[in-house]
């Protein structure tokens, strides 16, 4: 990956509809040689897919919240992780280190809806502990950062 295909990526976090053409006269370059670079960057995994970002708060959900989730033993692990992956509420969930388990996004319509959320994950065979913050705000959320190109 070349500065070049930096900007490329950049472009399409910016706007994944955004056409070749235009991306083209962003980066000095013909439109097939970024189709092709697009192409490559798709082939070797860089580009995952394509999405979008829903605005949370013009679609009723006014309530973000960080949970941290402790398993009470690694044999529940995969249950657990089956169980996030299917529930609607949950934007993201990670595994991490520390005192916790799992550091899970969630963006629900009220408090009241958090709590039962809350609850629904209180049950899930294993879990052991919670430690719930509402987000006040979102200062910033890059979804797919893109690191500068290393010079070597």
């Amino acid at each position: 990956m070349d500065e070049v295909d930096r900007k490329i990526l950049i472009a399409l976090r910016e706007n994944s509809r955004r056409s070749a053409t235009d991306i083209s006269k962003r980066v000095n370059l013909s439109v097939a040689a970024v189709i092709e670079r697009i192409n490559k960057m798709e082939n070797i995994g860089i580009i995952q897919q394509y999405t979008l970002v829903v605005n949370q708060h013009k679609i009723g959900n006014d309530v973000m919240a960080l949970m941290e989730v402790s398993l009470e033993h690694p044999k529940y692990y995969d249950e657990f992780t089956d169980k996030m992956k299917s529930m609607e509420d949950i934007e993201a969930c990670h595994y991490v280190t520390g005192d916790y388990d799992f550091m899970i996004k969630i963006n629900t319509r009220s408090s009241e809806e958090l709590e039962l959320l809350h609850r629904k994950i209180k049950s899930i065979r294993g879990v052991s502990g919670t430690k719930t913050f509402f987000v006040l705000k979102e200062i910033k959320n890059t979804l797919a950062p893109v690191p500068e190109v290393k010079k070597i």
